[in-house]
This record gives C-alpha cells, structure tokens and sequence, in this order.
C-alpha cells in the first residue's frame, strides 16, 4: 500500500472536523484587515494627511518596531499594510499551527492517530492531509483578504500580492509546524516551539525594519512585508515563503520516517522520582499546567505595554497633526496623554481578562479530557479542584494586567524622565481587575451550570467586552448595550478620578458569580 494511501478521505474528514472553528480564523483575518482599510482611508483622505502621518510614525522606532517599514506609508494602501500585516501574519500562522499541529501530534498523543492508522492509511496520510489541509485554509484566507482588501476600495493588483503575502507566510509556518510535530513528543512543546518561532519572526522583522534590512529577509513575516504592496508591488519575495515551505515539508517528511509512531526525535525527560510538595494540592497542580501559558501573556503584554508607552511621549504631536484621531480618543483633544493612556490599558486589560477566561477554561478541558477524574479519586473536592484552576487563573490574569502597566510606566517614565510613571500607571492599570475577575466569573457560572456552552459563553464575552470597548463609536451600539460590559463601569483611569465605590460593586459582583458557579458544579454531573 503508498505511504500516502487515504489522504484525500482523511482530508475530507479533517475539513468536517474544522468546519465549524476554521470560518472564525478567516472571518477574524478578513475583518481585521477590512476594518483597518476603512478607518485608513477614512481618516487619511488627503495627501496632506497622508504625508502628515508618515512624518509622525517615520520619527518613532518604536511604531516601526509594532508595525512595518516606513517605505508602505507612501500611499494610503501601503499605510493599511503597515499598519495590520504584521498582526494580520501572526494570526494565520497561528492557524496554520494549530491546524496542522492538531491533526498530527494530537491525534497521535490522544490515541485517535492510532485508530486512523489501523484501517487502510498509509504512514505518511495523516501529515500529508493535514498539510493539504493548511494549504486550503491559506488559499481561502488569501480569497478573503483579497476581498476585504478590494472591497473596501484599494487597488487590484496591490490586494492580490497582500493576499498572496499572507498565504505565503501561512505555507512557511505550516511546513515549520510540521517539523515541529516530529521533533517533539506532545502539542504542547510544538506549540511552544512554533510560538517562539513566531515571536522571534516578528522579533527580526522589527529589527529591520528599524535597523538594518537583512534582519527582516529572515523572517516569514518581513518576506510578506517586502513584498511592499500598493507602493512597489514586488513579486517576486513570494518565491521566499513558498520554497522556504517546500524544504520545511521535505525535513519533515523526512524526519516522519525516522521515529516511531507516537514518539518524537526529542523524547519526554525523565521525571522526578517522587512529586515537588508543590504538585500536592489541586493549586500546585493548576499552576504546574498553566504556568507556561501565564509566562506567556505576562511576557507578551509587557512587551506591548512597553511599545505602547514608549509612543506616549508622541501622542500630543501625533494628534496635532491628525486631529481627527481625538475622536477616538475618550476624553478626546481635551486631555491627550491621559485619553490615549486610558485607551491602551484598556486593550491591554481586554488581553489580561482573554488570559484569565483561559486559564479557567482549563478545568473544563481537564473534565472532558478524563484527566480530572483520577485527582477527583482521591480526597480533593469538586470545590477545591475547582478552586486551584480558578485561583491560578485570577492570579494570572492579575499579573499579566500589571505587566502592561509596568511596562506602560517603564518607557513612558524613560521617555520623560520620570520613573514615577512606572508605580503610576502599574496602579492605573489595575483599576480594570475588578471587570477581568467578573469576566472570569462569569466563565465559572457557565462551566458550573451551562458546562457544554462554557467555552462559547465565556468567549463571547471576552468578544463583546472587546466589540465594545473598540467599535461602539463606529457600530453606535445603544447606549444601554456599551453598559454592559464590566468594563464601562469602571472609572477610565487616568483620564476619570478613581472612586472606590464602582470598584467594590464590580469585584462583589464578580465573587457572587464564582460563588453560584462552584455551587452549579456541586450539583451537576461530572464530565457531563
């Protein structure tokens, strides 16, 4: 039989199985880039605007750093490239990672790569599809990104190269994650691996863009920004993706028919003898499985705390010389710093309350994985295992919301000289805890009464904080909608003073919701 027997039934399967999550992936890409293109071309109408603008971002390394190469702002397509690609990249190669990555270590690690094995597939099937797979979903985000692109009014052939941009850094980051799942032995240490991958492409691509060139032609997403659509409409930089795709898949397959099936090349380490006293109770535990994930988001969002603040100081100039930004603003033209300020930190609070949904997303994934059931053996409590996952999760959302504040206060203090601003706006940030706890609240409330919507209920939340926090001047959502959100009931530090009243009412709120919750999973059945 050819090793690659089966793969388009098992392609098929794959697609049935994405069905549902891949339409979110291309949705969120096509909006992103849509809603940038309109605000774009909205707010830099003129010529004058346009070049008033490069002016500003051209004299901050640190907007470059965030965004692209100062070469884009030549014209108002090549503004909305600089301004969305490089997020835009991030996200399809995160669904190329996890596509790929969730049809080829998962399913060896949970036992379902073992079952598709056992009926007439062959050894290689299995990563074929899920490539084949990855390929798919790259061309039908290019389709959309071409749409949202042209359909909002940029050019042809500058939408076209975008979309091609795009797909080609999806094809690269999915030959890498392929790679990655024969190295490694379990998802999590693919994840791992891609993810670094990821950060450390934007990492170089920032680095040429702000320094250098070459540092951007060793990154994925500097391939797709040199390709310069709208202002130089250069092709030929796709060839780099689709080759550097092509070794990654040829490595890969390569290395497939190196190790055992269900193993890496990289095998588990040998573990302790006997468990740390830290993995004796349900907290240890909880902490000991989020961990990563929580070093994650704290890194991540102090990293953006620092080149959100380090534009602090430009603010004032950036608004003289585009005016129409103040109606963006909260407290408008009135108050700048503090208006932008309170902006940020709010985005970085929507980041913090994502990081805390997730982390108490993970005991119900450890209730439906089975893996719950052996700790609930023994004497830990519904209520205490519960609480481990709640309590790391409240923590780490905690931390990671203070990260972006201290790193809002590091460059803004830096900026200006005064590291005051550094407790400041740490303190400034923390205003919004309270609204991050009652979003995690209300995951618990679903996880203890709605257990199998827990994942869409706590996830529309987050969603509809965001929509809120971000659209509700665009959409002009009612007034009673904005209300709300737990967010627009808090004070919106630093540009309102602080009261203690909205912050007590908001965190009483939000432990009447863990209460109700923990009694809702007292009462239901377990794993249901």
């Amino acid at each position: 039989m050819s090793t690659a027997a089966g793969t388009g039934t098992l392609l098929r399967f794959m697609l049935w199985q994405e069905r549902r999550s891949l339409p979110w992936w291309l949705l969120g890409a096509g909006a992103l880039l849509a809603f940038q293109s309109v605000g774009s071309q909205d707010l830099y109408n003129t010529p004058e605007k346009l070049a008033a603008l490069r002016q500003t971002m051209t004299g901050n390394t640190a907007i470059l750093a965030m965004s692209g190469p100062e070469r884009l702002l030549g014209t108002i397509g090549g503004e909305v490239v600089f301004e969305v690609f490089a997020f835009l990249a991030v996200v399809i190669a995160l669904m190329n990672m996890f596509l790929v990555g969730r049809h080829t270590r998962t399913d060896e690690e949970t036992g379902r790569g073992e079952l598709i094995r056992s009926t007439r597939i062959g050894r290689r099937a299995p990563l074929a599809s899920a490539l084949c797979l990855a390929v798919l979903a790259d061309l039908a985000v290019a389709l959309v990104l071409f749409v949202a692109a042209a359909g909002t009014g940029l050019p042809f052939a500058g939408s076209v190269l975008v979309a091609a941009a795009g797909a080609g850094v999806g094809i690269a980051f999915a030959g890498l994650t392929a790679v990655a799942a024969q190295v490694f032995e379990n998802p999590r240490s693919v994840y791992g691996a891609v993810g670094v991958a990821i950060g450390t492409a934007f990492g170089l691509r920032a680095a040429g863009d702000v320094g250098n060139p070459i540092w951007s032609w060793l990154s994925p997403i500097g391939w797709g920004q040199r390709t310069f659509p709208y202002t130089g409409d250069r092709w030929w930089p796709l060839a780099v993706p689709v080759i550097a795709g092509a070794a990654l898949v040829s490595v890969a397959v390569a290395l497939l028919e190196r190790r055992d099936f269900g193993d890496g090349l990289l095998p588990y380490r040998q573990g302790r003898a006997t468990a740390s006293w830290a993995l004796g109770s349900p907290l240890g535990l909880a902490w000991r499985l989020q961990r990563g994930s929580i070093i994650g988001w704290t890194a991540g969002l102090l990293v953006l705390g620092v080149a959100y603040g380090s534009f602090t100081d430009s603010i004032q100039d950036y608004v003289t010389n585009n005016p129409e930004i103040a109606e963006f603003l909260p407290g408008g033209a009135v108050d700048v710093v503090n208006s932008y300020l309170a902006l940020v930190i709010l985005f970085c609070a929507l980041l913090a309350s994502a990081s805390a949904v997730a982390g108490a997303m993970r005991a119900r994934h450890e209730e439906t994985s089975g893996r719950a059931e052996p700790v609930l053996a023994t004497k830990v409590s519904r209520w205490s295992w519960l609480g481990g996952h709640v309590v790391v999760a409240l923590i780490g959302g905690t931390i990671a919301l203070a990260a972006a504040g201290l790193g809002h206060g590091l460059a803004y203090g830096v900026a200006i000289s005064d590291p005051g601003q550094l407790v400041r706006l740490t303190g400034v940030a923390l205003v919004q805890l309270p609204a991050v706890w009652l979003v995690v609240a209300i995951a618990v409330l679903a996880i203890g009464w709605i257990p199998r919507a827990a994942g869409v209920v706590a996830w529309t939340v987050v969603g509809y904080c965001a929509v809120v926090a971000v659209f509700a001047e665009s959409f002009r959502l009612p007034t009673w909608s904005r209300q709300a959100s737990p967010f627009v009931r808090l004070p919106n530090a630093p540009l309102d003073t602080v009261t203690a009243t909205p912050l007590v009412v908001v965190g009483a709120v939000a432990a009447a919701g863990l209460v109700i919750g923990f009694l809702g999973l007292a009462r239901r059945d377990f794993g249901y």
